[in-house]
């Protein structure tokens, strides 16, 4: 396997599944604000102490998203120590981009006044009606179609900067945590810099996410509650996947045949990426 101290001012060859890689994180990130985002679940944990924060009854309340986003972050790892940070800066600014276009793009078709007969499915107009309770009999299907329309993708515009900031931050800290700590340990222990980066970058994401999008809505209680409670359990879902880490990092080495150390690298995330 070739060994390159620095292969984003330098590489030895073309990489073969960059692309798909970059592709992949894109897809799971915008796939995980759209599908993921708007929906609260629990999960109930029967021997939780009685009366314990943040659960008083084992009743752990989380956004369901957070089933997929880590993903994102285990996928960013991978960037960074397969293809390195000048690589993974290049990614990290394509998925911005991308929420911000998921963004306008919600905004205007949220926007686009909504037929009457919208019967909310594939069956485009006078289908079956939304099973929902209406006001009066002559209240359009459209005009409740809408409404739920607007719950599920009308973010509001402070959850939505809050997504798109807390993104951005959280992603380079994770990147840059996991570069660093690759050549601390010389490119031993992966399980402790996926684990390490995601502590940070999760950290960071969530610190910046939370009270942009919530604070002076929710009480300071439930903010440092969800924000604590999110936290954990993606960096614990982070650790869950250390072995599927290990398995794409191990076939990603040995198919790309090289070893990336970011000793050379200018971690400043508005640093030109040219030639890398």
């Amino acid at each position: 396997m070739e060994k390159s101290p620095n292969t984003a001012s330098a590489p030895p060859h073309s990489f073969k599944y960059y692309e798909f890689v970059m592709a992949a994180f894109v897809a799971i990130l915008l796939l995980s604000n759209i599908i993921g985002a708007a929906k609260l679940t629990f999960i109930e944990v029967p021997f939780w102490p009685d009366g314990w924060w943040p659960a008083a009854d084992g009743t752990f309340i989380y956004g369901a998203g957070i089933l997929f986003f880590p993903l994102g972050y285990v996928i960013g790892d991978v960037l960074t120590e397969i293809y390195g940070f000048a690589r993974a800066r290049r990614v990290i600014w394509t998925g911005f981009a991308a929420m911000i276009f998921l963004a306008f793009m919600s905004y205007v078709v949220v926007s686009l006044p909504a037929f009457d007969g919208w019967a909310c499915s594939a069956s485009g107009f006078d289908g079956d009606g939304p099973l929902v309770a209406r006001s009066g009999p002559d209240v359009p299907t459209g005009a409740i179609c809408q409404e739920t329309y607007v719950s599920v993708f009308g973010n509001a515009w402070r959850i939505v900067l809050a997504s798109i900031v807390a993104f951005w931050a959280g992603e380079f800290v994770n990147s840059y945590v996991m570069a660093k700590m690759k050549i601390w340990t010389k490119g031993k222990a992966l399980w402790s810099r996926t684990i390490g980066s995601t502590i940070f970058g999760q950290g960071v994401d969530s610190i910046i996410f939370y009270p942009i999008a919530f604070w002076g809505i929710w009480t300071t209680e439930a903010v440092f509650t969800v924000m604590v409670t999110n936290w954990l359990l993606k960096v614990l879902w982070e650790a869950l996947l250390t072995p599927v880490t290990y398995w794409v990092v191990g076939w990603l080495k040995k198919a790309e045949g090289v070893e990336v150390f970011d000793t050379d690298t200018d971690f400043s995330p508005f640093a030109s990426s040219k030639g890398s």
